[in-house]
């Protein structure tokens, strides 16, 4: 009887650290779909000599858009906005966690960002926005 109880014990503590491994996996979906909308962007703008920061402007085919409807895997959502620090030429693009994916599960990383500088951000799951966790996020 002692055995199975240890056995259950180890088996509860694996499925664990199995599930963090996966979503640590899985948050490739989200940085990856953003550097190729990052750099379709930057197509995007020596054709237009603008930034897409429209929904429709994102999932159109180019040369009126960037031709990206979501990430691989659909994990993640995304949404693309124009700057909201006043640049004349930026954008923003964010991935969300999808609410019905394996990823809605992740409270350290909820959403991933980039914008036209290259400037990587993330937020947990309590929308607290810190260099730790953008790092820790994006490796």
């Amino acid at each position: 009887m002692i055995v199975v109880l240890i056995m259950g014990i180890l088996a509860t503590v694996s499925a664990a650290g199995y599930r963090q491994y996966v979503q640590r996996a899985n948050r490739v979906d989200a940085s990856s779909a953003l550097l190729r909308v990052s750099a379709a962007q930057e197509r995007f703008y020596l054709q237009n000599n603008r930034y897409a920061t429209t929904a429709d402007e994102m999932s159109n085919p180019p040369p009126g858009g960037l031709g990206i409807q979501g990430t691989e895997r659909g994990f993640y959502d995304l949404a693309v906005e124009a700057a909201a620090d006043g640049a004349v030429a930026g954008y923003t693009v964010t991935a969300t966690a999808s609410g019905t994916g394996p990823q809605r599960d992740d409270d350290d990383c909820q959403a991933f960002t980039i914008d036209q500088s290259g400037m990587r951000g993330a937020r947990d799951s309590g929308d607290a926005a810190s260099a730790e966790i953008t790092s820790r996020c994006w490796r």
